[in-house]
């Protein structure tokens, strides 16, 4: 079994591309697995001996220690990909994993900042210096285009057209789609790319990455967390916002102002309607709470 993982793992590495990232959590997963496994049976199967039976307890397990519904899917997952590997691999028959179904997920509502709230975030990087600069940039560059943080730390020269406002952008499962770029974001970026230093090692291409640290190396996606957890700090806003945050509000204040769901879907790049539909769930939400306090017929009006 843990033969049939390794080679899993080289699988997906050399044929799939898989990130590192990726493979950490897939052979964190099935080693769960393996361990569970070994503690009931008192030892390790071979794949082809596991049965939908013994996942489903497994399963089971999972839910009693505590585990949200959201971890569960994604070992659920990370078995059901290695079940398929391991038939073309020819060590199983089947797939015990294909008739287990996913844990039914209480989605919460993403937080998000309001437009005021916004305004008095991305007002507070300096424009004295480039490193002010570049954190504007960036903080405008991400709630203009609703991108994630890694899409913006990934961006290179080459993928911004300040003439057209856009910015090609490439999402989870390497898809690529165009970001719009608002004016205010555009101006930013203009007033960054102008003190952008070039390293001695960097050729000003368009492959050099759009937004770098001190040294002239690509920003990282923990390097913008920490910058925004300075700024919130110092404009005492809600420290429970991430760089995620701001694409949240992206989505909640397109629909607020009445943007149509499929175009908000198109602009996050979600690849299914369902995963925006959480966005019409906040505004709702928000409605509700206004209906509800200036209604004089209203529930909170009467008591």
């Amino acid at each position: 079994m843990r033969n049939a993982v390794a080679r899993f793992l080289r699988y997906l590495a050399s044929e799939r591309n898989a990130s590192p990232l990726t493979l950490k959590s897939y052979g964190e997963d099935l080693e769960m697995l393996l361990d569970y496994l070994a503690d009931e049976q008192g030892r390790v199967p071979v794949p082809g001996q596991i049965t939908t039976v013994e996942l489903r307890a497994y399963v089971s397990a999972l839910h009693e220690a505590g585990y949200a519904a959201a971890s569960i899917s994604r070992r659920l997952a990370s078995m059901r990909s290695f079940f398929r590997f391991a038939q073309r691999d020819g060590v199983a028959l089947t797939n015990p994993a294909k008739p287990l179904r996913n844990p039914r997920a209480s989605r919460k509502l993403p937080h998000f900042l309001s437009t005021a709230e916004l305004a008095k975030l991305l007002e507070i990087p300096t424009t004295k210096n480039p490193l002010g600069l570049r954190d504007r940039a960036i903080l405008e560059t991400m709630y203009s285009a609703g991108i994630r943080v890694s899409e913006a730390v990934g961006a290179n020269f080459g993928d911004l057209d300040l003439t057209q406002g856009l910015l090609r952008v490439r999402g989870k499962g390497r898809r690529e789609r165009l970001a719009l770029v608002g004016s205010h974001a555009a101006r930013a970026l203009k007033g960054w790319l102008a003190v952008r230093k070039v390293s001695p090692r960097e050729k000003l291409g368009d492959a050099a990455p759009l937004f770098v640290n001190r040294f002239g190396r690509r920003l990282t996606v923990r390097s913008v967390g920490r910058l925004l957890e300075k700024y919130l700090k110092i404009t005492g806003l809600d420290l429970r916002t991430t760089p995620h945050t701001l694409r949240h509000s992206f989505a909640t204040h397109l629909l607020d102002r009445g943007a149509d769901i499929r175009s908000v879907q198109e602009l996050l790049g979600h690849k299914s309607l369902t995963t925006t539909q959480i966005y019409t769930h906040v505004s709702t939400a928000r409605l509700k709470r206004v209906y509800e306090m200036a209604h004089p017929r209203a529930k909170s009006a009467r008591s």
